[in-house]
């Protein structure tokens, strides 16, 4: 079995190692050093020239959840497979760092915080657990870890998707005529949608003006389904509350960009769920495993739907 490995950054050796360490039977090529004709492709955010130089005869492996850096590439070959990864570690840290907003917001910590600064004293009234609706715009592996890790807070739960997913204790909505009614009970927004042509400036002012007064926004997912202009208007006119984001247009965040000093705006560098090599690599090796055997694998990309 031939493999070939592209992954920037210096992370390349570690990703190497475990592969060799999981599939000791593979030949393993590192990027640009590449073997005339490779069973699989595993890449993260490849260059065009790699498949000008290359076509992977069995499948090509996203070391991502997001595969939109992916298929934007031109010389992408069209008949082979592309396989995302579903979880990887990233479902539990996802949890973590969503559960951590909810709570924050929930409990007010911005607030006495800032009150701590300025030395005053003010106890706030308590909001109940069930008028604190969380919605989950993107109900796919992570989004499930979410709603798993928050439901034992008694938060009203929902979620939104294109196609329905019933799930017990989460209220389902689904389509694009369901939409602004999921928006319309949902206090807390955590958007997990992948970035697709259907995607991509869904939260703009109209989406996010149905939010009720108050709302907390929270970004995990890519930074271009949200259009940033019109979340600072809303947040400057007071309507939404806050927002949580982990993911912008442009990586890193630009040193003028009005979010990084916006009184309603945490943020965070694309921290919210890492890629864990030795996770990843056991999922691959696992599909690759079906796969030599004949058998049918999750995680294969539909190429029109951008997931």
């Amino acid at each position: 079995m031939r493999i070939l490995l592209q992954v920037p950054g210096r992370s390349i050796g570690d990703w190497h190692a475990e592969l060799a360490r999981t599939l000791p039977g593979a030949r393993i090529s590192c990027w640009p050093d590449v073997p005339a004709d490779p069973d699989y492709a595993l890449v993260w955010k490849p260059p065009a020239g790699l498949f000008e130089s290359v076509r992977p005869a069995k499948a090509i492996f996203n070391l991502g959840a997001g595969v939109d850096a992916l298929l934007a590439v031109a010389t992408l070959p069209k008949d082979v497979p592309v396989i995302r990864l579903e979880d990887a570690g990233m479902a539990a840290q996802m949890a973590e760092y969503v559960t951590q907003a909810a709570l924050r917001v929930f409990r007010e910590a911005d607030a006495y915080a800032a009150q701590q600064r300025e030395g005053r004293w003010k106890p706030h009234p308590r909001l109940a657990p069930d008028e604190f609706g969380i919605g989950i715009l993107g109900f796919g592996v992570l989004g499930s870890a979410v709603a798993a890790a928050l439901a034992p807070f008694g938060f009203p739960l929902a979620a939104w998707s294109r196609s329905r997913k019933a799930v017990k204790g989460v209220a389902a909505f689904a389509g694009d005529g369901e939409l602004a009614g999921f928006l319309a009970r949902t206090r807390f927004l955590v958007c997990l949608l992948p970035s697709t042509p259907a995607t991509r400036g869904l939260l703009d002012r109209r989406s996010l003006g149905r939010l009720p007064p108050g709302a907390h926004v929270v970004n995990v997912a890519r930074g271009d389904i949200v259009v940033d202009d019109d979340l600072l208007a809303l947040l400057d006119s007071g309507h939404l509350g806050g927002a949580t984001l982990d993911v912008f247009r442009v990586e890193p965040l630009p040193a003028d960009h009005a979010f990084w000093h916006h009184p309603r705006i945490t943020l965070t560098p694309h921290v919210s769920g890492v890629t864990t090599v030795a996770d990843s690599v056991a999922q691959v090796a696992a599909k690759i495993g079906r796969l030599e055997r004949g058998e049918a694998v999750t995680g294969v990309v539909d190429r029109r739907r951008g997931y």
